[in-house]
């Protein structure tokens, strides 16, 4: 007689699938479960260095193989989603076969459209002066007009869509504003910095901290302005109430949405009135979904109200795996995700402030220093994918 053998299925290998999936693997026996991890691409990308490595701060081979990453006995399939089905319970590929699951977990991220603002592709594709340094590509790109820029306008917007590493931003416009300073140009050139808030950073008392440099180094942060398209010809960036900015260089941070396959092909972002649908309906505790208790989601693609960072996939993936190994075992969830993120905001080179915070609070406090740089920089990439990535939590 055949046992059947539960199937868990993980949509995406970035930070949080690659975490869960070998969490999950460390957890189960090779004969209690099947593990597969389905993405498009076999690449995963270390993103905290896109905003590094146009400074020369990293060195741009920050990515490994999918299958370097995922521990034995988990499987990997090379494919793009096309759709879920979790009434039948089976995940639609583009080339191969449908993947039916027992049990699922969405980690698909956040879906980069530069074509959403009208004229951010062309101004990258066809001009020497903007790079949307959250594309690989374009942080590569990017080194070399840094090195070139000797006065004008550096300008880095934001816009109106949620953003993974909200505080990525920032971080580009302190660090090109040290860098600007360092290259002996800084009196010849205006930083400014855009986002359609109130205010450039969510959560106290960070905001205050952030404020106090950005006055001191004359970092200008312009609030509520809404991008409606980009200019090339002219070199500038309009908005929706018709306020213009010119730029000389210019960082815009590329409109995010939810991956197509889950947004248009699954019932999974139904309800979510607060995003129109583009985000996984999940119990922002639990991870859990709201409507289906065999799928979980964590990272960039779901709704709960957390700041979509790797820090905050890394907690997430704990929650889940042992959640996910509580359904399979009808015992109740026993895992709770408390909403914890953390940023470390580099303020210049050598430098730098680590916010962490929760649903309710802040945790660090805002002081500026080298270890919390060198933290950022030269020990977590090696935490990150020897650990981490590995489904080893040496940090508390």
């Amino acid at each position: 007689m055949q046992v059947h053998m539960d199937t868990i299925a993980v949509l995406g290998a970035g930070s949080g699938g690659a975490m869960t999936a070998n969490l999950l693997r460390r957890k189960l026996d090779t004969d209690e479960a099947d593990i597969v991890v389905v993405d498009r691409s076999t690449e995963h990308f270390y993103q905290p260095s896109f905003y590094l490595i146009p400074f020369g701060y990293l060195e741009p081979d920050q990515s490994r193989h999918v299958d370097d990453l995922l521990k034995p006995g988990v499987e990997f399939v090379h494919d793009a989603v096309t759709g879920v089905d979790p009434g039948e319970k089976v995940v639609s590929l583009e080339d191969s076969a449908d993947l039916e699951y027992d049990y699922l977990v969405v980690a698909t991220g956040h879906r980069l459209d530069p074509t959403a603002t009208p004229g951010l592709l062309e101004a990258w594709q066809e001009t020497d002066e903007v790079y949307p340094f959250y594309h690989y590509e374009a942080a590569l790109e990017m080194g070399e007009a840094l090195r070139d820029f000797e006065e004008g306008t550096f300008l880095v917007t934001q816009p109106d869509t949620p953003i993974k590493c909200p505080g990525a931003p920032l971080k580009m416009a302190m660090l090109a504003e040290d860098y600007f300073r360092r290259q002996g140009v800084r009196e010849d050139v205006e930083v400014i910095m855009t986002r359609n808030a109130e205010h450039h950073f969510g959560v106290q008392p960070y905001r205050d901290k952030l404020y106090e440099i950005w006055n001191a180094r004359d970092i200008e942060f312009r609030e509520n302005f809404s991008v409606e398209e980009v200019d090339p010809d002219a070199g500038v960036v309009r908005s929706a109430d018709g306020e213009e900015i010119s730029y000389d260089l210019y960082a815009p941070v590329t409109p995010q949405f939810g991956q197509e396959p889950i947004t248009e092909n699954s019932p999974l972002t139904t309800g979510d009135d607060e995003h129109g649908g583009e985000y996984v309906t999940i119990d922002k505790h639990t991870c859990q979904h709201t409507e289906y208790d065999d799928v979980f989601a964590l990272g960039d693609c779901e709704n709960a109200p957390h700041s979509k960072t790797a820090a905050a996939a890394r907690k997430q993936s704990h929650t889940v795996s042992e959640n996910l190994l509580a359904e399979m075992d009808g015992r109740p969830l026993p895992k709770e995700y408390d909403g914890y993120a953390a940023c470390p905001l580099l303020t210049e080179k050598g430098k730098a402030i680590v916010a962490e915070f929760d649903y309710e609070d802040a945790i660090s406090a805002p002081v500026e220093s080298k270890m919390n740089w060198i933290m950022d920089v030269n020990v977590l990439p090696s935490v990150y994918w020897d650990a981490w990535m590995k489904g080893y939590d040496p940090l508390p």
